[in-house]
């Protein structure tokens, strides 16, 4: 009862930190079943029916708050789902142990360049319509769909940061659009891994423990996407981005022990800081448009 009762408040605290910054759930979650001992498929597939309903709970959520832009997530949802349909299938083929300490290194580059532009960079007043290309969007939600698929994890470590460097929509509208657009990569993946592996290998207890978390979680994140401001929700973003990679590339190069540790240790105390500077200034151009609101 009392491991049942871990499982529900990973859900609880990765359905948080997903639904508020559009990754992390998928991530937490397998990395806890690896713990528990399911093969890294059966810990994929078990996720993704777990996402099946937190992600539902989190899209609705989000689609009430306003945090979605209609083309961003048409461009995604189709693409995505292929993606994780063909991730699933090919899951025992793909070689994912090398694919992914590469793709962790161009999304550490990415968390950096996010954190850079959302701590140095001005935010507009007055942003331009947003508008995204589909040549864009879609190439990326079937990357994103296919690597989340064979990894049990990295539709919001890839979609997100890749959608956000580009500027076209506020930071709210990233992490919302992508989480809609989840729930489809959700359902595909786990149709993949049903024709596959059965439900044989599906921890049911653990899975019904992670999706009781997320669903209390889901509303809250939704709001709190909603309400951060732009540049503080960014530096939290690439944060995210940094620490998820940053445990790939660990893994991948064997670095264990007190030097994982301190490194850890040290992105988090240079991003906490970055976060503290963001707010400030965020707080002061609030200020400041208070004192001389913009003209048209």
């Amino acid at each position: 009862m009392q491991r049942l009762l871990a499982f529900a408040l990973v859900g609880l605290i990765a359905q948080l930190v997903d639904g508020a910054l559009g990754m992390a759930y998928g991530v937490t979650s397998s990395s806890l079943l690896l713990l528990y001992g399911l093969a890294p498929a059966a810990a994929s597939a078990s996720v993704h029916l777990a996402e099946t309903i937190t992600t539902a709970v989190s899209g609705l959520a989000h689609w009430r708050m306003g945090n979605w832009h209609r083309p961003t997530v048409r461009g995604l949802v189709l693409p995505g789902a292929v993606g994780a349909f063909l991730g699933a299938v090919l899951l025992a083929s793909l070689p994912a142990e090398r694919v992914r300490p590469v793709v962790a290194g161009f999304l550490l580059v990415l968390g950096v360049y996010i954190l850079v532009r959302f701590t140095l960079a001005a935010m507009p007043r007055h942003r331009r319509p947003p508008r995204l290309r589909l040549r864009y969007v879609m190439p990326l939600g079937f990357v994103a769909g296919l690597l989340d698929a064979t990894g049990g994890g990295g539709w919001g470590p890839i979609a997100t940061p890749a959608l956000m460097v580009r500027g076209d929509l506020p930071p709210h509208q990233v992490v919302g659009s992508v989480s809609i657009a989840e729930f489809a990569v959700a359902v595909s993946a786990t149709l993949g891994f049903a024709l596959t592996l059965g439900w044989e290998g599906v921890a049911w207890l653990q899975v019904a423990a992670l999706v009781a978390g997320g669903a209390v979680a889901a509303p809250l994140a939704a709001w709190m996407a909603r309400r951060l401001p732009a540049q503080v929700l960014g530096v939290m973003v690439g944060t995210a981005v940094l620490l998820v990679n940053l445990r790939t590339l660990f893994g991948a190069a064997g670095i264990t022990g007190l030097t994982r540790l301190l490194a850890y240790a040290l992105v988090a105390a240079v991003c906490l800081g970055l976060l503290v500077q963001a707010a400030l200034r965020s707080r002061r151009q609030a200020a400041s448009q208070v004192q001389h609101p913009a003209t048209d």
